[in-house]
């Protein structure tokens, strides 16, 4: 899967390279779709599955839209907070990851969103190896949070990644009745997951828009995502959506950051 999670990570170092105000949501997304194209990969999010089916390689979220935001016309101004959120499939397997960046200089606030929400992925790469169970994890990710004065959102939870994008089991970023019931996983070598915290400013509560897709905080206040396709192994874990080591395939990205 590895193949699949470094283009992923090149897909999102486009965004790093090209998000500035001025430029929209769409032209964004169109500069992925042609590297995705290019570098002959299936790209996960587009024709998605929904009473619409998704219609772009990227979805991307704006200030207060949490997740599956529709690229389109919108157009990046100073202070903006976007969530870009991708995957792609490379011989068979799959890869997907999410980084929220910021448009020029933002607020302080929105800063320590960010930093909470990195924080939180990054407590939960370091956890795993320690932990028996993903409830172990979820449990010390939600109480990261709480602590920071922020909430997760509860509607949206990761998910098991390999030949399809979402397999089971499902990967929440807090602890619930029906993980310690039923939901509960052992993280045992071979176990690859997507792990993606989504964390709000205020409330844990969200809304869908009109566009079917498009989910946002409930008092309309920031919220943050990242996420990282990560491969539980007897070493440790591996982050599949990492940047190139020493041996990783190396791409050449510059034609998709040039104006």
């Amino acid at each position: 899967m590895r193949r699949a999670g470094i283009c992923v990570w090149y897909a999102l170092e486009i965004v790093r390279k090209v998000i500035r105000p001025g430029i929209t949501t769409g032209e964004i997304d169109a500069r992925v779709e042609r590297f995705y194209n290019d570098n002959h990969l299936i790209p996960l999010f587009k024709g998605y599955p929904g009473k619409v089916p998704f219609p772009a390689v990227t979805c991307i979220s704006v200030n207060e839209e949490v997740v599956h935001g529709i690229p389109g016309k919108r157009v990046l101004v100073e202070g903006d907070i976007v969530g870009v959120d991708t995957g792609a499939k490379a011989n068979g397997w799959c890869g997907d990851s999410a980084f929220t960046f910021s448009v020029g200089k933002i607020s302080s606030e929105k800063q320590r969103l960010l930093d909470v929400t990195q924080g939180v992925l990054q407590l939960a790469i370091d956890e795993i190896p320690k932990a028996a169970y993903w409830s172990e994890v979820a449990r010390r990710m939600e109480n990261y949070v709480l602590r920071n004065g922020f909430s997760v959102v509860e509607q949206m939870v990761g998910h098991g990644i390999g030949r399809k994008m979402h397999e089971e089991p499902q990967v929440p970023n807090y602890l619930c009745k029906e993980l310690l019931h039923n939901g509960d996983f052992r993280l045992s070598p071979g176990t690859v997951i997507a792990v993606e915290p989504m964390v709000n400013t205020g409330t844990k509560k969200v809304a869908v828009l009109k566009d079917q897709w498009t989910i946002v905080t409930a008092d309309r206040l920031p919220s943050a995502h990242f996420e990282h396709t990560l491969a539980v192994t007897g070493r440790g874990v591996k982050i599949l959506t990492g940047p190139p080591q020493t041996g990783d395939e190396m791409i050449d990205i510059t034609p998709y950051i040039g104006d």
